[in-house]
């Protein structure tokens, strides 16, 4: 029987928080969560570009357990690319997780799963750990095409890439249509595509990098529905957006065993 896989709890604050809100955030994030915690599941923040060095220092300096993450990287190793960042200047910072792929990368910027191929295979070659998103449209679940949708993310994504690679990633499912909206997949939906999204990775990848790879589930992820996501087999965690920015909601989420009721 594989081993349980460690939970992991990513705090994607999107284009929010100067550094000095940044700062307090963390602190606050820290100060409400224990050993336990920390145990239990992997945090990770992931704060604009500008936090970055910030939250290196505070973090490095008082010993916290709390895990520096990116929201973005470009897959070129450094050129005239004005506006982007490397992977290699993350990798300075000790960031350790890099999401790449997020459905607003992909509506608003255009990206494509060639390119998010490509951002993989940069942080990967940098050290670092890639949160790789995937999802559907409202419009592509409500004509049946959200599998096949998830699946073609999934296969072009992790063209390529190593199967020891793929077994150490984390995989973000996220509805497009549940994402800022407050609406949220069931607990049976996300467990759905998330098994999917398993067997994919297990076709691409082989049985063993299934079993290893992390899956997120990411969409209007509160306090009040957390347990009863992570309580199904196939969710390993959480990729959180508006609820991650307020330390105390946070850190609520990251303490979801303490809510499991039954």
């Amino acid at each position: 029987m594989a081993a349980k896989r460690q939970p992991i709890i990513s705090g994607n604050w999107k284009m929010h928080h100067n550094h000095f809100e940044a700062i307090q955030c963390v602190q606050k994030l820290h100060y409400r969560l224990d050993g336990d915690d920390h145990s239990s599941v992997d945090v990770t923040v992931h704060p604009p570009f500008t936090d970055l060095r910030s939250i290196q220092t505070l973090v490095e300096s008082d010993k916290m357990q709390i895990v520096l993450g990116a929201q973005n990287c470009h897959w070129e190793e450094k050129g005239a690319f004005t506006g982007e960042v490397a992977a290699p200047f993350l990798a300075k910072l000790n960031v350790a997780f890099v999401i790449v792929g997020h459905s607003e990368r992909r509506e608003y910027f255009g990206e494509t799963d060639e390119q998010v191929n490509l951002k993989v295979k940069a942080v990967l070659g940098n050290g670092m750990t890639p949160i790789m998103c995937c999802g559907e449209t409202l419009e592509e679940r409500e004509a049946g095409q959200a599998e096949a949708k998830v699946e073609r993310q999934v296969r072009e994504g992790l063209a390529g890439v190593l199967k020891e690679h793929v077994a150490a990633m984390v995989i973000a499912y996220e509805p497009i249509w549940a994402i800022g909206t407050g609406k949220v997949a069931t607990s049976d939906d996300a467990q759905a595509m998330c098994a999917h999204v398993r067997k994919v990775v297990a076709e691409v990848a082989g049985a063993d990098a299934a079993a290893s790879v992390r899956i997120q589930y990411g969409g209007s992820v509160k306090p009040g529905n957390i347990a009863e996501l992570m309580s199904q087999a196939d969710i390993d965690g959480a990729l959180v957006g508006g609820a991650s920015l307020e330390a105390d909601e946070f850190a609520a989420i990251v303490q979801y065993r303490n809510h499991v009721t039954g």
